[in-house]
């Protein structure tokens, strides 16, 4: 009786260590390798790098609240932009906290930028709470209080939302967006 299980067994232990080495080690060895040759940024995080210093990631927003730089959506993550909290608000339409968080934003947006209809990015915050891009819309909304911070045309800022938006693949998969982070280095002159 024994044996006869020892013998059932054997095979079962045998097929669940060489899947475990197949799955739990080969293959992710494998594929873990084959990024690295092929997309070497992306696999390491998509990193910005300015002086040799790592700067932030084109994958991760950042907080923004000089005039002189673009401004992200809001962030539900943790304090803002926290990797380790990411999360949407779950706070419903309803609820007393969303609606006096989306006025005040409104209304530093509206002081900011003047009374002009605010794209609605720039009000309600992404599902990760992470999103490190807004709508060209929202982009260019901020336009020119960042001309006038800076002392620039504002076309030179609306040169630089060119130059860091995003269009989906093929014309399909998406909208367009516009990269923060990139955008607020390139206007900085920290771009190469």
């Amino acid at each position: 009786m024994i044996t006869s299980i020892v013998r059932q067994l054997r095979p079962a232990i045998a097929v669940l260590f060489v899947l475990t080495l197949i799955t739990g080690i080969f293959y992710p060895l494998a594929v873990t390798a084959v990024a690295q040759i092929a997309f070497p940024s992306q696999a390491n995080g998509s990193l910005v790098t300015v002086n040799g210093t790592v700067v932030g990631s084109t994958l991760i927003g950042q907080t923004f609240e000089d005039p002189r730089y673009l401004w992200g959506r809001p962030s539900a993550a943790g304090a803002g932009y926290d990797a380790n909290a990411s999360s949407g608000s779950n706070l419903a339409p309803t609820s007393k906290k969303l609606i006096d968080r989306v006025t005040a934003d409104l209304d530093r947006l509206r002081a900011a930028n003047g009374d002009g209809p605010v794209p609605v990015d720039l009000l309600t915050t992404s599902g990760s709470g992470l999103d490190p891009s807004i709508s060209p819309e929202g982009a260019r909304y901020q336009a020119a209080r960042i001309a006038a911070a800076r002392g620039i045309p504002v076309t030179d800022v609306q040169a630089a939302i060119d130059r860091h938006t995003d269009h989906p693949l093929l014309g399909l998969l998406g909208p367009d967006s516009v990269n923060v982070l990139l955008v607020n280095l390139d206007l900085d002159g920290d771009l190469k």
